[in-house]
């Protein structure tokens, strides 16, 4: 039996749902960016897929693991229950073309601008790509999600709710 394809959001991470400090790994140092909760439980009241799709070169550089992020992770799903909203699946890559240690020191097809993580969830998810969209605040988050064939949108805004929400609308 065939699924549906599902319409879905993939959001960035640092920059986009959370202020980026600068390789943020623990929950003690994750910040919401305004409106990122409220975006993230409207994709789930439209019935989107939401996934997180993040480069992590901290992990390649070894500032922290791979179990870190995944942590972190967990928690925001955590964060997000108190409101009815989830993540349905994160992403992330550790690797580096240049600065990382030789296990991640390689160019991939998942570090942004390559489309690697999106085409995974893509496949592992039914996703239909042509009501689907990508917000991120990074050029190569829009290209990552162009090599995709999903809508990629640049947020440069303060409140990604509000940002979100007149995306939903069109």
């Amino acid at each position: 039996m065939e699924r549906k394809l599902r319409k879905a959001v993939f959001f960035d991470r640092d920059g986009t749902l959370n202020v980026d400090h600068g390789y943020v790994h623990e929950w003690v140092n994750f910040t919401w960016i305004p409106g990122a909760r409220d975006a993230i439980k409207l994709a789930n009241d439209n019935q989107y897929l939401v996934f997180v799709v993040t480069n992590q070169s901290g992990i390649g550089r070894g500032y922290y693991g791979k179990e870190d992020v995944n942590k972190l992770h967990v928690q925001m799903n955590h964060d997000l229950a108190k409101i009815g909203a989830h993540v349905d699946a994160f992403e992330f890559c550790p690797h580096h073309p240049e600065e990382a240690n030789p296990e991640y020191l390689k160019t991939c097809n998942c570090r942004k601008p390559a489309p690697g993580m999106l085409i995974k969830l893509i496949g592992e998810w039914q996703v239909n790509t042509s009501e689907s969209l990508m917000i991120g605040d990074n050029k190569s988050d829009v290209a990552a999600a162009t090599k995709a064939k999903v809508a990629g949108h640049l947020f440069t805004g303060n409140n990604l709710f509000d940002f979100f929400s007149q995306l939903v609308k069109n």
